[in-house]
């Protein structure tokens, strides 16, 4: 079949010349220098009319005649449209260790066909801390917290869990450990490694509750072996939270004021919403944000918008989100259906709170994917009554939860109903 006519074949597939030499070479470079480079790396970086690259990793390079040598811009956007400029000339780019982890290869590789790249990678700086350790890479968590808040390392938090941490700066090590200690996570081991690769290359070890190096260099990554203080720890007063990233946490992992999906509700309404990898929710009436977490805590990758008109809810969404790793989550001030105006569309959408409110049901339906899911909870009459003329307009399961509890009743025990829940959960076609 021809690649004018497959979809999944991009454009420049047709225009490849299996003769054609790439112009860019991206080499992959560690602390060691060209001592750690294999023959074509060095010949690409010899035959380059322009050597692109970290003032760091251009220090390692000898000067050559002819050769222009480019720091990267600043702001370092600028560097792809300074590369692009210079198709069909030898141009190599120097990158830390595999240009495909974390590195700037993969934005390259996104702009250029695969004709125009030539990519030599070297041991990342995680393979290379993984060798020090006798650590799997499979089993290992990598957490760019060069590139995301320190906060996300709480999503991955877990009894025996193996984390490596990319640092932002040499106080990384330190505010980790506290985050750590904070989450009940004191015993927990911590390897920081400085300058890996090269000469300069040094090691430090410690408990996070005892850490007491305030600051190292600069260019550093930290190696977590998680650990809780055991058994001991759930006789404390604060027991630390250890939480899945299943759906459905215990209430008390949250901050709010009552206006929270409980726990049993919650399970069976995110079941529904069907959390997929790079999806968007829409959580709208969001209280203190506990749909729109969770759905962010189960899929890799999955993005979330919380619509809240109260202030003091936003600031428990806010607390939430980072005590539970997604950070990234985005607040919206403000009431649907108005607020929603402007919002990209989304994947999947939670009803909490304002059903009733008019036009609210009608913009969350009208914005959303096909092919995506809608649910909507209801506790009011008002509001039941609505869920009926939808599901007989609009189909799909409308159930209705009855929840018990064990509660004290005198010496004994009985069973406490909370008020029945009816949900609705559609799928546009």
């Amino acid at each position: 079949m021809a690649a004018e006519g497959r979809p999944d074949i991009p454009r420049w597939a047709n225009e490849l010349n299996p003769d054609e030499s790439p112009w860019l070479t991206i080499v992959g470079i560690n602390e060691d220098g060209l001592a750690g480079l294999g023959e074509r790396a060095l010949a690409a970086i010899r035959q380059a009319r322009v050597l692109f690259g970290g003032m760091r990793h251009l220090a390692l390079i000898p000067e050559q005649p002819g050769q222009e040598r480019r720091p990267w811009p600043t702001p370092f956007e600028r560097a792809y449209a300074e590369i692009l400029d210079l198709r069909r000339q030898p141009v190599c780019v120097l990158a830390s260790g595999d240009p495909m982890f974390y590195g700037v290869g993969a934005k390259l590789a996104e702009r250029l066909s695969p004709a125009e790249l030539r990519i030599l990678p070297a041991p990342s700086s995680v393979s290379l801390a993984a060798a020090r350790l006798g650590w799997s890479l499979p089993e290992i968590r990598v957490i760019p917290i060069h590139r995301q808040p320190l906060a996300k390392v709480n999503l991955y938090l877990a009894p025996r869990a193996r984390l490596i941490v990319l640092s932002a700066d040499g106080r990384t090590p330190a505010q980790l450990a506290e985050r750590l200690v904070a989450a009940g996570y004191g015993p927990s081991r911590l390897v920081v490694f400085e300058s890996l690769g090269g000469p300069r290359e040094r090691r430090f070890e410690g408990i996070a509750s005892a850490w007491s190096i305030g600051e190292c260099a600069a260019l550093n990554l930290v190696a977590v072996d998680c650990q809780t203080a055991g058994a001991e720890a759930t006789m404390a007063a604060n027991p630390p939270l250890l939480l899945s990233r299943r759906a459905g946490l215990p209430d008390a992992a949250f901050i709010h004021d009552g206006q929270l999906t409980k726990r049993p509700v919650r399970a069976v309404s995110l079941a529904y919403l069907a959390p997929r990898p790079g999806e968007l929710l829409w959580d709208v009436g969001a209280g203190c944000g506990s749909i729109a977490i969770e759905w962010m805590r189960a899929a890799a990758g999955s993005q979330a918008i919380a619509i809240e008109p109260v202030e003091a809810r936003r600031a428990f969404i806010e607390q939430n989100c980072a005590a539970l790793g997604v950070p990234e989550l985005r607040v919206i001030a403000g009431s649907a259906p108005a607020a929603l105006q402007g919002l990209p569309a989304p994947d999947a959408i939670f009803i909490g709170g304002g059903l009733t409110v008019p036009g609210v049901f009608e913009s969350c339906w009208s914005a959303l994917k096909t092919g995506g899911r809608l649910v909507t909870n209801a506790v009011t009459l008002e509001s039941e009554a609505m869920l009926l003329e939808l599901h007989a307009r609009l189909g799909g399961e409308l159930i209705r939860l009855s929840v018990e509890q064990a509660a004290p009743l005198g010496r004994l025990n009985a069973w406490r109903p909370a008020m029945p829940i009816a949900l609705l959960c559609l799928s546009k076609q």
